[in-house]
């Protein structure tokens, strides 16, 4: 019997996967649970017309990416710390340090998206990657400014 999988079922099948299973193990296991459907007509189409709208949604989030990726580059995030002789920061400056200066800009970028190697511990201007979306990556200027 063909089934459309709502979920993952280990060792059959992956959730949206069409796949021939045994009748009496869609019937007494996989429809009871909710992990199955049968692949009718009408179950077919609509995982198609499902299908179309997450490809769709995956498209516009990564085009979204890629503008405030463009944004981004060109920005410069100016974080004021007090500093010691030789240009020595007292303390560091941390990803939500800088999350929270974009935010003060009207930029909502999470701190774990903010790949920062080390803290950043002198004055001056820091290239610092931003990952926006699996295949967008950023390039954010960071400058650390004495009070």
């Amino acid at each position: 019997m063909k089934v459309i999988f709502l979920q993952d079922v280990k060792g059959q099948g992956k959730k949206g996967q069409i796949k021939e299973v045994s009748e009496g193990y869609v019937r007494n296991f996989l429809l009871p649970k909710g992990l199955a459907k049968p692949a009718s007509e009408g179950n077919l189409k609509t995982l198609e017309v499902q299908n179309a709208s997450e490809q769709k949604r995956k498209e516009k989030e990564k085009e979204d990416a890629e503008t405030l990726g463009k944004r981004l580059n060109e920005l410069t995030v100016v974080i004021m710390t007090k500093a010691g002789e030789g240009g020595r920061l007292f303390g560091a400056i941390t990803s939500k340090q800088i999350a929270e200066a974009l935010a003060a800009q009207g930029i909502k970028i999470d701190k774990r998206k903010i790949e920062l190697e080390e803290p950043i511990r002198t004055l001056g201007v820091t290239q610092v990657s931003v990952k926006l979306h699996p295949e967008v990556k950023a390039k954010l200027s960071v400058q650390a400014a004495e009070e």
